[in-house]
């Protein structure tokens, strides 16, 4: 017995075909280029090419941007270029943690709410429902409050708000695929229920779990950014966006613009490039929406 699967455009030809697509590739290669900095910064540390990011009162304060302080330096004294690019890290370590944890947690309990239904997807859909009206920032800022600071502890914090997404998402996929000719097949065969789930149902009812992923990364970045600028994301030592966005805002009104700029301006087009790649996954995982516009 063979799972139903339905055909795909190949990436290649949707990114070539249209403006989506276009869009759609250059959310992937702005991606690509931030993953790059998160994995290379370590590394180029290394070599002397990037400052300590934790290093503070060893520069000038102040500076502009120049060819020894490329962004300048903050009133700290550190080196914004620096703490720019390992906040990249930290950003997508917290959005990678909190996007994992909430799909683990939803798609199971989406599976199995929408297969078994009765009173156990009564009692999940009310919960799930009660999670979604909540503003997903107002959620993160209660449970940064409960867990404290840290790169786990802020993941959690952040994921909860995405975990009924992932749930509705994947229970509204099983309730309609689970009447399918080869569901009931597999059942009649005596097929137990994991193996339902697991070898039958998974696959088809997990297809806009990716576009969820990278959109709700993209939420989760401003989030982040969002916790780090009211004091209560990552440890103060750790280098993150909203932290510096932070400190910076002082300094602002003084024409010292670049501690405020480079740190914002990452964290727009980091969320701009996941956000322009999930709304091409979109469209390429349901080319009827396409079709339609």
């Amino acid at each position: 017995m063979q799972i139903k699967k339905r055909r795909i455009p190949s990436f290649l030809n949707f990114a070539q075909s249209n403006l989506s697509g276009k869009l759609m590739l250059l959310g992937l290669i702005i991606t690509l280029f931030f993953v790059l900095l998160a994995f290379m910064a370590p590394v180029w540390q290394n070599w002397g090419w990037l400052s300590d990011p934790k290093e503070l009162l060893t520069n000038p304060i102040h500076q502009p941007p120049s060819g020894k302080y490329w962004f300048g330096t903050s009133r700290l004294g550190y080196d914004v270029f620096s703490r720019t690019i390992f906040g990249a890290q930290a950003a997508l370590q917290v959005v990678i943690l909190a996007t994992g944890l909430s799909m683990v947690v939803g798609v199971p309990l989406g599976m199995v709410s929408g297969y078994l239904g009765g009173k156990l997807d009564k009692t999940l859909l009310f919960l799930m429902d009660s999670i979604y009206t909540l503003p997903g920032l107002l959620l993160s800022v209660t449970l940064a409050f409960v867990v404290g600071r840290g790169i786990l502890n802020a993941a959690i914090a952040i994921s909860i708000a995405y975990i009924p997404q992932y749930y509705r998402v994947v229970r509204n996929h099983t309730v309609s695929v689970k009447t399918e000719v080869y569901i009931e097949a597999a059942q009649a065969m005596g097929a137990s229920t994991w193996t339902v789930l697991s070898r039958y149902l998974f696959l088809n009812v997990i297809q806009s779990v990716p576009v969820l992923f990278t959109l709700n990364a993209a939420d989760a970045i401003l989030v982040l950014g969002g916790l780090g600028f009211l004091g209560l994301g990552l440890p103060e030592e750790v280098p993150e966006w909203g932290y510096d966005l932070r400190q910076a805002l002082e300094a602002l009104p003084t024409g010292i613009w670049w501690t405020t700029l480079f740190p914002g301006l990452a964290m727009t087009i980091m969320v701009v490039g996941l956000s322009l790649l999930g709304e091409g996954l979109n469209e390429l995982i349901h080319p009827r929406m396409r079709k339609g516009k």
